[in-house]
């Protein structure tokens, strides 16, 4: 990265937009001071990205020595925004959404059988209304059992871009995330088990 020093004042701008942006909680000046430590010209930068926003979406505000985008008055009342409220899965909400993740398609049958307890229906349930799995195919078996499957959601929150990106065995084992004797993710084809 270049010199902080050798910065020109479009790029600091830049940085301070982004570093703003990403931020989850309003952003204090003192932060910002990282970027451009010349208090009279850091204002400077910050007046010209509020006047970039001024007839845009969303404003540049200033809450007491912080800074943090919002949705412009204009169109606040327009927008129906939800938020999540996130609460951590169970162990058997997580063993679940594990199995489900590396031996897709499966079954509720299979799936009881790789944990080796009874699943509770609400369990498979929750994971269906956060939208991280969905009925796949039925099996062509007698009883056309329904399999389960992973979303494009399940990916998204996660930061997978693929299914292949879900670590493997052995990273899962030297990260000490998985004991050696564990089932969950042993491989399904090997008979042995």
């Amino acid at each position: 990265m270049e010199n902080k020093n050798t910065i020109n004042d479009d790029l600091k701008k830049k940085i301070i937009e982004a570093f703003i942006f990403a931020s989850k909680k309003p952003v204090h000046i003192s932060l910002l001071q990282d970027f451009e430590n010349d208090k009279n010209n850091l204002e400077n930068l910050i007046k010209e990205l509020q006047e970039k926003y001024i007839n845009s979406g969303i404003h540049l505000i200033k809450i007491d020595q912080s800074f943090v985008f919002r949705t412009s008055d204009e169109v606040s009342g327009l927008l129906n925004i939800e938020q999540e409220l996130t609460k951590p899965l169970s162990r058997a909400a997580s063993e679940i959404l594990a199995i489900i993740a590396y031996h897709q398609p499966v079954t509720r049958s299979q799936i009881e059988n790789i944990r080796g307890v009874t699943l509770s229906k609400g369990t498979i349930d929750l994971l269906f209304e956060v939208g991280w799995v969905k009925p796949g195919k039925r099996l062509k078996t007698p009883g056309r059992p329904l399999t389960w499957i992973t979303t494009t959601s399940f990916l998204d929150h996660f930061g997978l871009s693929s299914l292949t990106d879900l670590p493997g065995l052995e990273e899962l084992k030297l990260s000490g995330l998985l004991s050696h004797e564990n089932i969950l993710f042993s491989d399904p084809t090997n008979d042995e088990e």
